[in-house]
Parts: C-alpha cells; sequence; structure tokens
C-alpha cells in the first residue's frame, strides 16, 4: 500500500496573518483569499485526469497544531487513512485517537519524534 501520494497543505501560525499573507501575495505572488489561504490546484505528471489542490494557509491560533509547539503543520494525501492510522499505531508511532469526516475528506493525525504534528487526509472520492 502507498502511504503518503502528495502534500495536501501546508499549515502555519503568524503574529500578524493579514499583513503576512499580504507579504507572500506581494513579494511571491500567491493568490492570498480574504479566509487566509490560496489554492494551488494541480494535474498528476502523465495523468491529466488525476487531479488535486495543495492548500496553503495562514492563522493566528495554534490550537489546530496542538500538542505540537512548531509553527506549522504539513497536511499529506493518503489513500486509506484507516489502514495507515492502523499500521502507524501498530509500529509504535503516537497516532492520535480523534478521526474526522466531512464534506472535504477524512482526517487524522500523528508527531513525529520530534513533536511536529502531522495530518494526513484521504480526499473524498471525487476528488
Amino acid at each position: 500500500m502507498k502511504r503518503v501520494t502528495g502534500i495536501g497543505g501546508i499549515f502555519f501560525k503568524a503574529k500578524d496573518p493579514k499583513a503576512l499573507g499580504e507579504w507572500y501575495r506581494k513579494h511571491l505572488g500567491i493568490d492570498v483569499q480574504d479566509w487566509g489561504g490560496a489554492i494551488f490546484p494541480w494535474n498528476a505528471e502523465g495523468k491529466p485526469h488525476v487531479t488535486g489542490v495543495t492548500l496553503w494557509n495562514v492563522f493566528s491560533t495554534s490550537e489546530h497544531l496542538a500538542p505540537s509547539t512548531a509553527p506549522f503543520m504539513i497536511n499529506y494525501r493518503v489513500e486509506d487513512l484507516h489502514t495507515l492510522l492502523s499500521l502507524l499505531r501498530a509500529e509504535g508511532c503516537a497516532v492520535d485517537a480523534k478521526v474526522e469526516a466531512s464534506e472535504y475528506g477524512k482526517f487524522g493525525w500523528v508527531m513525529d519524534p520530534e513533536g511536529n504534528r502531522i495530518e494526513l487526509w484521504e480526499p473524498p472520492a471525487d476528488s
């Protein structure tokens, strides 16, 4: 089973998310939206029918990153969230007991050995 299939998003906190978002818009040309982030659409190389997006978001609160103290979190796309979480538990990884499901897909979390929270995302079937 392939575990990670790509990067679904990059999230990081800032003292002033609006000002930082404006800096990224002005200097790097990122199309930061009013909600504080940007969406980068893509197609899989050699597979034009396989599409997706990578989300980029700056925010002020760190609650979504807890218990990590890192100022960022990377969201990785996965094909089978529940199977992967089971494998990670069996391998002794610190897997969050909570799994969320919504119209955006399924989400689970694991901590790496240095205390960084990692989000695992299984997109909805039509993504």
